[in-house]
């Protein structure tokens, strides 16, 4: 197996409108048997990065190289890499045999070599009793393996995915997921995969690259990412239900720093406090995840210590929807000022839509980020 390494990559397309930066100066490295997954909303630019990769796109600007070889000017058929696209390709007046078989006879692969590969291959994707059919006669997964299947046999340096699971059904999906993850391990291969679903980049990558308007956002695994956001669009796009956000700013009250709005006030713990010093009187966004909020029936007011001990906030709330999901509930809320908050709850927890409730958030685990476009986090 092979790595990838991308050097300050672009991809300019011209129109009436004029330059069209759909890659904008992008760099990573992919190291040998990583699962990697490019992740973003569409139009990101995380498929284009893939087709330059296999050579489907030429570069604007920047190096690709693949096993440590400049890929300027070398065709695809000469890259060996292997890619699934989301429609499987498969031709239909061959059969599985045949399909799986095709990209090696192009390449004079000898007869006896072509049958030991596709009949290994076959029996590890649990094709072997398909063999002789044809695709008209196969499910939407065993299609999905057959493509898979097709692009394993070739052995290459480096497999690219581009949303091979996005025309399946929700339950193939988490079939075929936990299959090509599997098999990623048993290969032991160099895997670039591209998604829009940050479910499954969170579940199948190694590693996430987070995509937005051309640029990588952040990368890094699954779970840092999703427990330190690098900006507030990496927040809110990484993780379901998104983050809840709230608007307002840092003010420096005697020796405490403290967020407020026109509803909502409290003071930071203290390690956030210090990281947070320099940032007095900035307009923030605080983020915090739907884990992170507790609900309680209201009985009487706010509790005020409770509300400035640094350690949780309260803020009164009334319950809009109630989404039961079996071993738990998502609570949509609206609190002061009309802001909207989901929490997530136990499924034994029950509150009645116009309930009038406490809504107590976390706060060893918010987020703040700046209050500008760019959104960074500040601590």
């Amino acid at each position: 197996m092979a790595s990838v390494t991308l050097e300050n990559v672009s991809k300019i397309y011209n129109s009436r409108e004029g330059a069209v930066h759909a890659v904008d100066d992008v760099s990573l490295e992919v190291h040998e048997e990583e699962f990697v997954v490019l992740v973003g909303p569409s139009g990101c630019g995380k498929s284009t990065t893939l087709r330059m990769i296999a050579g489907l796109e030429q570069v604007s600007a920047g190096v690709i190289r693949i096993e440590g070889r400049d890929m300027a000017g070398v065709a695809p058929n000469d890259r060996d890499i292997a890619m699934v696209f989301q429609d499987n390709a498969l031709y239909p007046h061959m059969t599985v045999f045949q399909n799986m078989a095709f990209g090696l006879k192009m390449r004079r692969v000898p007869k006896s070599e072509i049958e030991k590969k596709i009949r290994g291959v076959a029996d590890m994707l649990g094709l072997a009793h398909l063999l002789r059919r044809k695709p008209a006669a196969l499910s939407g997964g065993e299609c999905r393996r057959v493509a898979v299947g097709r692009a394993i046999v070739r052995n290459p340096k480096v497999f690219l995915f581009d949303e091979p699971l996005s025309n399946l059904d929700a339950n193939l999906r988490l079939q075929m997921r936990t299959e090509i993850k599997s098999l990623q391990q048993k290969l032991r291969a160099t895997m670039v995969y591209v998604t829009h679903d940050q479910e499954e980049a969170m579940t199948l990558g190694q590693t996430l690259v987070i995509m937005n308007e051309g640029r990588i956002q952040q990368q890094g695994a699954p779970l840092d990412v999703y427990r330190f956001p690098a900006n507030r669009f990496v927040a809110e796009f990484i993780g379901t239900p998104t983050i809840n956000i709230l608007n307002g700013q840092l003010k420096r009250d005697g020796q405490e720093t403290a967020f407020e709005n026109e509803h909502v006030r409290f003071v930071f713990p203290t390690e956030l406090d210090q990281r947070l010093r320099a940032h007095d009187h900035r307009a923030v966004s605080i983020g915090v995840r739907p884990e992170h909020l507790t609900l309680y029936s209201k009985v009487g007011p706010i509790d005020e210590t409770v509300a400035h001990s640094n350690i949780f906030a309260e803020v009164a709330c009334r319950v809009q929807v109630v989404e039961p999901l079996g071993d738990c509930a998502l609570v949509h809320l609206v609190g002061p000022g009309e802001s909207m908050f989901v929490s997530r709850i136990s499924s034994t927890d029950n509150f009645r839509i116009d309930e009038e409730v406490r809504l107590r958030i976390d706060l060893a685990h918010i987020h703040v980020f700046a209050g500008d476009d760019a959104g960074m986090r500040l601590h």
